[in-house]
């Protein structure tokens, strides 16, 4: 897989987050990991080590978030732009090898591809601020 597929790859499953408490989390993992199919095993481990980080780190991401976006809190923020927006935040802050401007360039280009129609200047517009 592609860096960008990773990517996408985690985003989908950070997404599922939203929709799950945090009992049925270790239960979504593992059968969202079983649907990776054509994903090697170093790309599997990459994948899954990185969601439980991220999910470690969720409160602090949402605090860094809550702190930079004006007028606007991730309790209100679409499900989308709030999970592109902790992904990159998580690279940002705590991936040393992702250059901030990957992390949003990344995130802007999800946002175009899941969200609305305004999704990527939003998720720039936060990302911009936090950067």
């Amino acid at each position: 897989m592609t860096r960008r597929e990773i990517r996408e790859t985690i985003f989908k499953m950070v997404f599922r987050v939203e929709f799950h408490n945090e009992e049925e989390i270790p239960e979504q993992l593992s059968m969202f990991m079983d649907s990776l199919e054509s994903a090697s095993e170093k790309d599997r481990a990459y994948i899954e080590h990185k969601v439980q980080d991220i999910l470690a780190h969720l409160d602090e991401i949402d605090e860094i978030i809550d702190s930079s976006a004006q007028n606007w809190k991730t309790s209100r923020m679409a499900k989308v732009e709030l999970t592109l927006i902790r992904l990159a935040v998580y690279e940002i802050r705590f991936e040393e090898d992702i250059p901030t401007g990957v992390a949003i360039n990344e995130a802007v280009e999800l946002a175009k591809a899941y969200g609305e129609e305004n999704s990527s200047s939003f998720v720039n517009g936060v990302l911009a601020r936090i950067a």
